[in-house]
């Protein structure tokens, strides 16, 4: 993608507004499995108005706050999200940028609420907006687009290499992969083995690379 086209992607954006589930529509049903097994496309879900996908990603992360003895865990934080990053950067175009109302993925330094009564170390959540952005040069606002919306919280009580494990899975979720693997070696796993993933496998790789191909949001 060229710098101008990602200078729109991440634009200062001048209103949104919450899109609601419609009522009317349903999410497609899974796609079918792919026939050489290669990746795990058929245990992910759309929304109903489509993937939740982007060209180019613009994420925010929120900076360190702390001061003296804390700055050192708020540092090692941020150098396992920023790892994270890294890697799906890999396989996907991403813009970090330093105003949240740029982005259209927000990560968090802090511990996921209880979720029916169970205690996680990250959870990403979906919302669909509709979202007007300034143009490249912030002088004339853009029509208004659908975007997802993803907030994404990473507990920094992990060690750093957890943590990196944590933000990578988390972060596919972002991205659109909005589902898990049933092999534990996958990033995307539902349930992780006992070393954590801080890499992307062969598997998430080309799933992503199929969703990256699929229409997006309409």
């Amino acid at each position: 993608m060229s710098l101008l086209a990602a200078a729109a992607a991440c634009a200062v954006s001048l209103g949104s507004t919450l899109v609601p589930p419609p009522q009317d529509l349903q999410p497609p049903p899974p796609p079918a499995p792919d026939p050489a097994g290669n990746d795990y496309r058929h245990r992910l879900q759309a929304t109903a108005l489509g993937w939740p996908r982007r060209d180019h990603w613009c994420v925010w992360v929120e900076p360190s706050t702390s001061e003296g003895p804390g700055a050192r865990w708020d540092q090692a934080w941020l150098q396992a999200v920023d790892g994270a990053l890294a890697t799906w950067g890999g396989v996907l175009p991403i813009t970090r940028v330093s105003n949240p109302d740029q982005a259209q993925v927000l990560v968090f330094r802090r511990r996921p609420p209880l979720k029916n009564g169970r205690a996680s170390h990250g959870r990403a959540v979906l919302e669909l907006a509709k979202v007007k952005r300034a143009s490249a040069d912030g002088s004339v606002a853009q029509t208004e687009q659908l975007e997802p919306r993803i907030t994404v919280m990473i507990s920094p009580g992990q060690r750093p290499e957890a943590i990196e494990a944590t933000a990578l899975h988390e972060l596919g979720h972002a991205f659109g992969l909005w589902g898990h693997s049933d092999n534990p070696a996958d990033a995307m796993a539902a349930v992780p083995g006992a070393q954590p993933v801080r890499q992307l496998s062969p598997r998430d790789r080309a799933t992503v690379l199929w969703l990256q191909q699929q229409p997006g949001l309409r």
